[in-house]
């Protein structure tokens, strides 16, 4: 059973541009996981982390630290959850998580689908 739907874009230069601004918010927004990665991919995993909240109703309150998006050679991308994020999602039944990333043209996105069973 599908319990949350989350969809996200992300204007990567943009993005960049915003993290340019406000150094210290890659470390607010991202796990020390989630740091090395290229910028369209960092602007992608923003995407995800914003789709996976709107997916759990996007409540206020949640932590951007409490979810990692890793990235999984030769298979889909995988969520973490922890504190706040788990918190939500345990109280809405999550069980799995699908996700969907992609950036190309300029633009990141992602879809985060929440089921349990």
């Amino acid at each position: 059973m599908i319990v949350g739907v989350g969809i996200d874009v992300v204007d990567v230069a943009r993005f960049l541009a915003t993290l340019e601004r406000s150094p210290g918010l890659v470390e607010r927004l991202f796990t020390p996981e989630e740091r090395d990665v290229p910028p369209t991919s960092l602007a992608a995993r923003f995407a995800a982390k914003e789709a996976i909240a709107k997916a759990l109703g996007a409540p206020g309150g949640m932590s951007w630290q409490d979810a990692t998006v890793h990235r999984i050679a030769g298979g889909p991308p995988e969520v973490e959850l922890r504190g706040t994020v788990l918190a939500r999602a345990a109280e809405l039944g999550v069980e799995r998580w699908h996700l969907s990333i992609s950036h190309d043209a300029g633009i990141a996105s992602a879809i985060a689908i929440a089921e349990r069973d």
